[in-house]
């Protein structure tokens, strides 16, 4: 290719994985003015609506550091595409669901999905620029995740003053599913193809697995509460402990695997480097107030007040557009 037609390849193939990164972005926010409507509809319980926001985001963390792994290994075009292909199966499931519990169950799967996709975006981001370029990248990808994640509440909004107030919240769902396809088609034209890495990097199983149960059981009690009128059930806190002490085997776990020359999830140089460490305190702050704050202000505003889920929606809009503005500023 000539490096017009290369400048213009990737571009194309930037715009394919922002696209991605959007919708499953998207879907962490868009179903929370949902949920009133889904209440009512699926006669859900108040634990069932927690599952249906919360299990998304649990099943999306857990697996973003192996498929990250597992595109450096097998490769990120074919991880992106198939990661792709199930957020979109689905999107079209979790609208024709017949109960609260199944769409919780769904949920999970949408999310695993949509974890797949992430760290290819990353991955292709490092791959397809340098220097200054992937910089602003880069800002265009911190620009995408905040306005996905907090113009949700606006699209669902939209979706169900248009499609009705007691079925409208399957149709939120299905927006996923023609801009998936679409995104589908692209990618397959326009992503680089996959090669075979020079050096075939390691897959820390064990590594993966304890980080993983750590996470899940330090997020389990948050998300398994009590129900809230009935007062049944119990919060299991006790696996805040297990999740300690899976963090503590990880730790030992990583230490003695890298000594032995393995390649493993977290280097111990990564965190005696300051601007690592405390960019992810940061972050790590952040993102534990960010999801939780959209979460109640919609159901406040809907609930409490009385409003519209459009109506929801408009009111987090100013925040979608500074933050939007100041990631790409930044």
């Amino acid at each position: 290719m000539t490096p017009a037609q290369r400048a213009r390849s990737t571009k194309l193939a930037f715009a394919v994985c922002l696209g991605a990164g959007f919708i499953s972005m998207l879907d962490v926010s868009i179903v929370n003015v949902a949920l009133p409507s889904i209440e009512r509809s699926l006669d859900a319980a108040p634990s069932a609506l927690q599952w249906i926001v919360s299990g998304y985001t649990l099943a999306f963390g857990l697996v973003l550091i192996t498929a990250g792994r597992l595109g450096d290994t097998i490769g990120r075009r074919r991880l992106f595409m198939g990661g792709l292909t199930g957020f979109i199966i689905a999107s079209t499931a979790c609208a024709l669901v017949p109960s609260a519990p199944v769409l919780a169950a769904v949920r999970l799967a949408q999310g695993f999905a949509a974890g797949f996709i992430s760290p290819q975006v990353i991955g292709f981001i490092q791959q397809l620029f340098q220097g200054g370029q992937r910089a602003r990248a880069f800002g265009a990808f911190g620009a995408m995740v905040g306005i996905a994640t907090s113009v949700g509440p606006l699209v669902g909004g939209s979706v169900i003053a248009l499609f009705g107030a007691q079925e409208g919240w399957r149709a939120v769902f299905l927006v996923n599913v023609p801009i998936g396809a679409t995104l589908l088609v692209l990618a397959a034209r326009f992503l680089p193809a996959d090669q075979p890495p020079r050096r075939r990097p390691g897959l820390d199983i064990l590594g993966l697995a304890l980080l993983g149960l750590a996470v899940l059981a330090i997020m389990l009690p948050f998300i398994h509460s009590p129900d809230a009128d009935t007062g049944v059930g119990t919060a299991p806190w006790w696996l805040l402990g297990v999740g300690g002490a899976l963090l503590v085997g990880f730790i030992a776990w990583e230490r003695y695997f890298e000594r032995r020359g393995g390649s493993v999830v977290m280097p111990a140089g990564l965190l005696k480097t300051p601007s690592f460490s405390f960019g992810t305190a940061v972050g790590l702050t952040y993102f534990a107030g960010f999801t939780s704050v959209f979460l109640l202000i919609t159901l406040f505003l809907q609930d409490g007040l009385g409003l519209t889920p459009l109506q929801a929606g408009l009111a987090v809009t100013p925040f979608a557009i500074i933050g939007g503005v100041g990631s790409m500023v930044s």
